[in-house]
């Protein structure tokens, strides 16, 4: 009783805990203070927290906390739409609570049923829980998402926080503490080599000797002439040529097999924000048709930056170099 009572005074001093939620005999798990300081709960919540902006940073969205910008439905809405292709007919901004929870539902019914977890048992999130901005059901359902929708994702491995589970009834207080397990050990690499294997082929070709990387580039720069033959285009130098990204947008239109409105890109670009701009559709355009390219900034391509080149121009080769 002591522990439910310590864990009463920390979400008292913290503001956090609505004081409906423990009526009626419900029950509600809380993450005891001392997991909150977890280092390795820490670097779950930025490993999270970095991958839920690298997934949506096409849309400009950028999330700073789990707990406070993740409640009203805005970001697993997107992420929803990026990583399962699925797309819900709701407002994409909720500004009334009542909305917000009605958002909330349609997008977790449809989560769950990506999830496989048709069993509400075995579910440890609800509308309610992610509405009260619940950190606990908030990472449960993110790691659970990560998992599904890209098993290739490294998180740290085998994060365990002690929970308080809080009972309030008509003959008193009841508390239980138990470990709650958030990740384990397939949510990394199983060694040295399985970490190798995950490592983006490109930054792995960029650490071996030159002439390597070299022999590569001429691969990929055949590939992508071939497929430009027909529009009476050719390459010369990958890194300059595909700055301003004009030849990348008539490249995925190519190979894809749709044009690109010219309204919709600048043709001739000049000015650096006009190239930022084309380059930037072109990265949308590979995310719309499920190439997940990592960790690449459009102003990378645009700075001429040979790494972040290669990744884009490899995806599109890995994906169509049978065709």
């Amino acid at each position: 009783m002591e522990e439910a009572a310590a864990v009463f005074e920390y979400h008292k001093e913290e503001d956090t805990v609505d004081v409906e939620s423990f009526q009626g005999g419900e029950k509600q798990a809380l993450i005891q203070p001392t997991s909150l300081k977890d280092p390795k709960l820490v670097k779950l919540k930025e490993a999270l927290v970095y991958w839920i902006n690298s997934t949506l940073k096409p849309e400009h969205i950028v999330v700073q906390s789990l707990e406070e910008d993740l409640y009203d439905g805005l970001v697993l809405h997107h992420l929803l739409s990026r990583l399962a292709g699925v797309h819900v007919s709701v407002e994409d901004v909720a500004l009334t609570s009542h909305s917000q929870v009605r958002k909330l539902g349609l997008i977790l019914e449809q989560l769950d049923k990506r999830l496989g977890l048709q069993d509400s048992s075995r579910i440890k999130w609800n509308v309610k829980l992610i509405h009260n901005k619940d950190l606990l059901a908030t990472i449960l359902l993110l790691v659970a998402m990560a998992r599904a929708f890209q098993p290739e994702l490294e998180l740290p491995p085998n994060v365990t926080v002690e929970v308080v589970v809080v009972e309030v009834s008509r003959s008193g207080i009841k508390s239980d503490v138990h470990t709650e397990v958030l990740t384990d050990e397939r949510d990394a690499g199983s060694g040295s080599q399985s970490k190798i294997e995950r490592e983006d082929p490109i930054e792995q070709l960029m650490k071996l000797e030159a002439h390597k990387v070299d022999t590569v580039k001429k691969a990929i720069l055949h590939f992508v002439n071939q497929n430009m033959s027909s529009m009476g285009l050719q390459v010369a130098d990958m890194d300059k040529q595909f700055a301003d990204g004009v030849i990348l947008l008539l490249l995925i239109g190519q190979l894809e097999g749709f044009c690109v409105p010219l309204g919709h890109f600048n043709l001739t670009p000049v000015s650096p924000s006009e190239m930022l701009h084309n380059v930037t559709l072109a990265l949308d355009l590979l995310h719309d048709t499920g190439l997940l390219v990592s960790s690449v900034d459009p102003q990378d391509i645009v700075s001429r930056d040979e790494t972040a080149t290669l990744k884009v121009l490899y995806s599109l080769f890995k994906k169509h170099k049978g065709k």
